[in-house]
């Protein structure tokens, strides 16, 4: 969810030894033996508050991929430099980051945000500015196709915008399929955090679970501030519910679930990729039990992943990957992707509209990553939908079933 921009050297200007372009900035690298052209990606990502985890998570895996790609000079005659701004998880902070970010010049890619509500603030902006943006962790299904794909009338909204996380459509008849068919719950209470996220997931989950003969037996929205939900709870619990289904994230999901149990509920919590977190049954004495889905395989069970989770640990970052590291690692690895058939098709040098020649080179990408393989549909969507649900064990997340849902 970071960004990359194109930074030209301070001090290289200063000796006169830099020629600027619209793309990019030159710097007479020692190590490359002669001058490069410095690319900038930005990342966009909550680095402060509640949900920190999962934003540094997602800044580290952005910076490993542009280390490992001028480590092995990937593109030659580009050094990749990231450029991380911190949204605080606020959409009017989105919107003013993606203002830096196409103001620079040198960006030519953003990677983020995580939040979906966020990147309703920043898609339009960057669309005007032509500038590529890639998320690793928005699954809101709107994004891409627009409203119309609860009808059957998906339209893409944005061309610059596209991600290795798969959407909510997705996501909902995953959770939905497994908790009806595999874990045999058929009554279930439904509450949503009236985000962009958290309602949308609910939503998709209500029509598959539905759909699949389940019942929903009391729905309600909630404040993702708030901390204390015992008033809710006392509803559920007339209700008969097997399951609670939560669209929202984890800060309000881990309280929500222990005073469920507290009340006396020995029923679980599921959400989605929202709540996969290693945070979430570290805020939450009585998590066993609860269920989550997050996109794709578990990367500890992916051979594609094994150099990834080497170099990580290698790397002496402090925070874990999280969630999204590897998507965000391959959505970071796209752009550079796109960097080098725009540089490869112009003659060895970035071109002097950087910016439209990495958008125009996306419809190209595809490559082998760290979740799998990586392209996108005519939507900007992900081609890969596999998804795992998971559960909390001794208090940590274990993987359970990993499956490409149905749709339709």
């Amino acid at each position: 969810m970071r960004q990359r921009s194109l930074i030209a050297i301070t001090a290289a200007l200063a000796a006169g030894s830099l020629t600027l372009t619209a793309c990019g900035s030159r710097d007479d690298s020692s190590s490359g033996g002669g001058d490069k052209t410095t690319v900038v990606i930005g990342v966009d990502a909550p680095l402060t508050g509640d949900l920190s985890a999962l934003g540094l998570g997602i800044q580290n895996s952005a910076d490993l991929a542009v280390k490992t790609a001028n480590k092995s000079e990937y593109v030659k005659g580009v050094e990749f430099k990231l450029e991380p701004l911190d949204d605080q998880a606020q959409p009017s902070v989105g919107q003013q980051n993606a203002q830096k970010f196409i103001s620079d010049k040198d960006v030519l890619g953003v990677v983020g945000p995580l939040n979906s509500s966020v990147s309703q603030q920043m898609q339009k902006p960057f669309a005007d500015a032509g500038l590529t943006q890639i998320s690793p962790a928005n699954t809101g299904t709107e994004l891409t196709q627009g409203d119309g794909w609860k009808t059957g009338n998906s339209v893409r909204q944005f061309k610059t915008f596209f991600r290795t996380a798969t959407t909510d459509e997705v996501q909902g008849a995953f959770a939905a399929e497994y908790l009806y068919s595999k874990a045999g719950i058929k009554k279930v209470y439904l509450i949503d955090d009236q985000k962009t996220y958290g309602a949308g997931l609910a939503a998709s989950f209500k029509a598959n679970y539905t759909k699949l003969g389940g019942k929903i037996v009391g729905s309600d929205h909630v404040n993702p501030d708030d901390r204390d939900f015992n008033s809710v709870v006392a509803k559920i619990k007339k209700t008969g519910a097997e399951a609670l289904y939560y669209g929202g994230e984890y800060p309000a999901a881990a309280p929500l679930s222990q005073q469920l149990k507290d009340s006396g509920q020995n029923i679980p919590l599921m959400g989605g990729d929202g709540i996969y977190s290693g945070e979430f049954p570290k805020l939450n004495k009585k998590a066993d039990g609860d269920l989550a889905t997050s996109v794709g395989k578990p990367v500890e069970q992916l051979d594609s992943a094994k150099e990834f989770i080497k170099n990580y640990e290698a790397g002496g970052y402090k925070d874990a990957y999280e969630a999204y590291g590897g998507l965000t690692y391959d959505a970071t690895w796209a752009i550079i992707e796109a960097v080098k058939i725009a540089v490869e098709g112009n003659d060895g040098k970035v071109p002097s509209d950087g910016r439209k020649a990495v958008l125009d080179a996306m419809a190209k990408v595809k490559f082998d990553g760290v979740t799998g393989t990586i392209s996108f549909d005519e939507f900007g969507d992900t081609t890969n939908t596999m998804m795992t649900a998971y559960k909390v064990e001794n208090s940590a997340w274990t993987p359970e079933y990993s499956a490409s849902p149905k749709l339709g």
